[in-house]
């Protein structure tokens, strides 16, 4: 699939699958094609080239049959913030087709499961913004589809709300496909048992954030608080054996007049999965230098995602 605009090219012949209830997740830099992807399988959009299929149906050849199977969260929920939920919610459903004894069913069960029975007489623009994803959410699932398109579900939401939608992602997860684009590596993390990393219009990695985090080329870092001589300290622990680079920062209370006191957070990245703080221990312990930290930290999917989208890190060296 590509997808040109008369300011360039937002997709570069991608191609993927999405199985039966996988809940799969598009990860990627502002700007690298995950919200035009989400658009043209909802229909929205036109691709330039190729074809997008939905339980084997083009959706351009068979938009309305397509669309059934289909519920679209876009970034921005557009409600109507003069009608009460309700009247929402039942308006919806009517112009997806829907009526009668299986829309009133329908209604009392998206409102259950998005947490609206409290606020389902309220006007919706009296409603907090975590409530309108809520509402959103709703709408997407009124006609009972089988695939469900979240494009950033949980921006712009406060610590609180974010924790309940993605609680409430995590359930719908359990029932329907999901394809869901996000800028929260650790969501993707969290939710999706498979990850698409665009950039810049292409497919970057695709697999499941474990394998993705396995393929660092360092896998595990040490952090360690080290009081002693700068240059004397970095040397002993950059050679220390599997240590592959070291980022390092002074500490807040650095004392500048007796640099033997001097505290230095140390950062060894190691290109193995062996656990060496033991080795970093008796090489501290040896030369009496003193230690107030030591630990062992996995790296992570953010970390798999700025290796493979070539972004540096940046920290003092």
């Amino acid at each position: 699939m590509t997808k040109g605009f008369s300011s360039g090219t937002a997709l570069h012949g991608i191609s993927f699958e999405v199985q039966r209830g996988e809940m799969l997740g598009f990860l990627g830099p502002n700007g690298a094609g995950k919200s035009t992807t989400m658009r043209i399988m909802a229909g929205y959009l036109a691709a330039t080239e190729g074809s997008v299929q939905i339980d084997g149906l083009s959706v351009l050849e068979h938009s309305l049959d397509v669309r059934k199977r289909i519920g679209y969260l876009p970034e921005n929920v557009a409600l109507y913030p003069e009608m009460r939920v309700n009247e929402y919610l039942y308006f919806r459903g009517r112009l997806k087709g829907m009526g009668g004894r299986r829309l009133r069913a329908r209604l009392g069960e998206v409102k259950s499961l998005c947490g609206l029975h409290e606020v389902s007489g309220r006007i919706i623009a009296h409603l907090s913004r975590g409530y309108h994803q809520r509402i959103g959410l709703a709408d997407a699932l009124i006609h009972e589809p089988e695939l469900l398109l979240l494009d950033e579900p949980t921006i712009g939401l406060d610590p609180n709300q974010l924790r309940a939608i993605r609680s409430l992602i995590k359930t719908l997860g359990q029932r329907y496909t999901v394809v869901l684009s996000t800028h929260f590596l650790s969501e993707a993390e969290m939710l999706c048992e498979r990850v698409l990393i665009l950039n810049h219009g292409r497919i970057v990695a695709s697999d499941s954030p474990a394998v993705l985090t396995s393929l660092l080329k360092n896998k595990t870092v040490i952090v360690a608080e080290v009081a002693g001589a700068h240059s004397e300290v970095a040397a002993v622990l950059r050679g220390l054996p599997g240590v592959s680079g070291m980022f390092w920062n002074p500490c807040r209370n650095a004392n500048d007049n007796h640099p033997e006191q001097e505290w230095n957070r140390y950062v060894l990245e190691c290109n193995t999965d062996d656990d060496i703080r033991s080795g970093v221990f008796a090489a501290v312990a040896q030369r009496g230098w003193k230690m107030r930290e030591l630990k062992l930290e996995r790296k992570k999917l953010e970390d798999a995602f700025a290796e493979i989208t070539g972004n540096v890190r940046t920290e003092s060296k």
